[in-house]
């Protein structure tokens, strides 16, 4: 016979049992981290270690362990292990959001207590703390047009990541292109895996598609020593001939030459702000969930300089122009 004391599964989630809330004298000390890899062979990038390393020791310094998971979705069976049965954690920190996030859907629905790094509709509905990617990626081309550059490309993270709707990829392409109509400029997005072949690849359709292109964005921080190795196999040098500025982390910024003009991303600042509000959610539950927006300022390094138009790309005068020299005819 069954235990009818059982904690049993919610509506919708057949299977996937959750005992609720621990009582005081139940609690495991532990964090659950859920954060799928993002490189193009299921490993975690550079940027996505700062992350780990950033909440591992923010929840070290409040006197808990943490527990990694790598699920994508509700089903993946890390994600089950870690919310089922004997109760694992005390809460979890979800990253990596898509638009449409069954495992945000599920602890919502279940009421289990998790923050978020990132957001989506659902996560709303607990605390969260993001980058306004769409606004980043504004003020990076908005930097570019201000140094004279009116042909702006945008180099986005891979197809997969694209399509499967990661949030800080949609965000940053629609901020992108919003500014770029803003400044009446035509926009060239660009999806690109997440390694070096993947970015030189990315250059050669750029220049393929539009010659005359003197700099870009770029939200692909492993793809970025690839553009630059194409931008040198076609004689591009940066900052001189075409300039180049992103979204990074500044530790990798500033191991790339010439060092990226950037707007940074301050991961070991995100993972301390996300444990805190997990502290406060696990120790109020019924407070009000807070959400955090961080809008970094651009670091101006050295990839970035005043546009120079390439040769032929720039239309001709009709007549000859001679400021000062008032002829009548």
């Amino acid at each position: 016979m069954s235990d009818p004391t059982a904690p049993r599964a919610p509506d919708g989630d057949a299977g996937l049992l959750y005992g609720g809330p621990a009582d005081p004298g139940e609690e495991t000390r532990t964090l659950g981290l859920l954060y799928p890899p993002a490189g193009r062979h299921q490993d975690y990038t550079s940027m996505q270690l700062a992350f780990v390393g950033g909440v591992a020791e923010a929840a070290t310094a409040h006197g808990y362990d943490l527990l990694l998971s790598p699920a994508r979705s509700g089903t993946d069976p890390s994600f089950r292990r870690m919310m089922t049965g004997l109760r694992r954690v005390d809460g979890v920190v979800v990253m990596e959001i898509r638009r449409e996030d069954d495992r945000v859907d599920h602890l919502a629905r279940t009421g289990f207590p998790y923050i978020a790094i990132g957001r989506n509709r659902t996560a709303d509905e607990a605390g969260w703390v993001d980058l306004d990617f769409a606004g980043l990626a504004g003020s990076c081309v908005q930097h570019l047009a201000d140094l004279g550059h009116r042909r702006i490309a945008f180099v986005n993270r891979s197809e997969e990541l694209f399509d499967s709707g990661y949030g800080f990829a949609r965000l940053g392409q629609e901020g992108y292109t919003q500014a770029m109509a803003d400044l009446g400029l035509v926009p060239h997005a660009y999806l690109c895996g997440d390694d070096l072949a993947s970015g030189e690849a990315a250059l050669e359709r750029i220049l393929n598609e539009e010659p005359a292109t003197t700099s870009l964005v770029t939200m692909n921080e492993a793809a970025l020593e690839g553009v630059y190795r194409g931008l040198n196999r076609h004689g591009r040098s940066v900052p001189r001939d075409f300039s180049v500025v992103g979204v990074a982390a500044s530790p990798w910024a500033e191991q790339v030459t010439p060092q990226l003009t950037a707007a940074e991303i301050p991961a070991k600042e995100m993972a301390r702000i996300a444990v805190d509000l997990m502290m406060k959610r696990l120790t109020s539950p019924g407070s009000p969930p807070r959400h955090i927006l961080l809008k970094p300022l651009i670091t101006l390094r050295a990839s970035t300089g005043q546009c120079r138009p390439v040769p032929g790309s720039e239309p001709e005068p009709e007549f000859p122009e001679f400021p000062g020299l008032d002829v009548d005819f």
